[in-house]
């Protein structure tokens, strides 16, 4: 069986704790957007079928069109483009909206100055990224993760920012602790914690495939928890440490 990059979740089976953590995040967004709605990170282009409804013209952009992108509603716009900076004028949008993927920009305070510059006065920038206090490990992938404390001073040139954040219930702590246990397993081997001095690009193929077969064993081994864990165990609450992704509302 082919091994997808487990940095865009998909709809596999396997990445069920993830893929409905990242569809609440959208679900969010659609009761708050309205008008001119711009997504930075497409992915597989599931969180336009959710947020699109609610939106009188959505664009969404990434650095790759996926596979997995079909036909885009009318009112839906794809473009292609590595981010920052953003190709589009001053002042073009009512919302911007971004899960998971500031973490990946390298220049994170560009990104977050030019979502400031496209978005209208009283524009919002509703936003996600993964708690870091809640990584088990090192992700190669990531440039960076964030405290909430650092998150919001990095969204300091907004008028005003709304902290919130994503926790889970105990189903979802009970996937989670079964999957600290299997990555605790794994990265006992890592005697000389080459995952926190070796070079990002070295050990970003390496950590994806044991990412993406990690998520593949614990689903075989708990196929009705994985397959049980539904949206709706997911909240969005005032952050705290234990949230699992930090959720921010930052106003122009």
């Amino acid at each position: 069986m082919a091994i997808k990059t487990a940095e865009r979740v998909s709809r596999d089976a396997s990445d069920n704790y993830v893929f409905q953590r990242s569809r609440l995040a959208y679900v969010e967004a659609s009761r708050m957007v309205s008008g001119g709605v711009l997504e930075i990170g497409t992915g597989t282009g599931y969180g336009a079928e959710i947020i699109a409804p609610s939106a009188e013209c959505f664009t969404t952009i990434d650095k790759t069109r996926s596979e997995e992108l079909g036909v885009l509603p009318e009112n839906v716009e794809f473009v292609e483009a590595k981010v920052p900076p953003l190709p589009f004028a001053d002042a073009s949008f009512d919302y911007v909206v971004s899960f998971q993927v500031i973490e990946h920009i390298a220049k994170d305070k560009e990104f977050v100055r030019e979502v400031h510059r496209v978005l209208k006065p009283g524009g919002k920038f509703i936003v996600s990224t993964p708690n870091k206090p809640m990584s088990l490990t090192r992700n190669p992938w990531h440039v960076r993760e964030y405290t909430a404390s650092q998150f919001s001073a990095l969204l300091s040139s907004f008028s005003s920012v709304k902290a919130r954040g994503v926790e889970g219930n105990e189903r979802v702590w009970e996937y989670y602790k079964k999957n600290a246990e299997s990555v605790h397993r794994i990265m006992r081997f890592d005697v000389l914690r080459m995952q926190w001095w070796l070079p990002r690009w070295l050990l970003q193929i390496p950590y994806d495939i044991m990412n993406r077969l990690n998520r593949r064993k614990l689903y075989s081994a708990n196929r009705s928890l994985t397959e049980g864990i539904a949206m709706e165990d997911y909240s969005v609450v005032d952050v705290h440490d234990k949230c699992f992704d930090l959720f921010y509302i930052a106003t122009k």
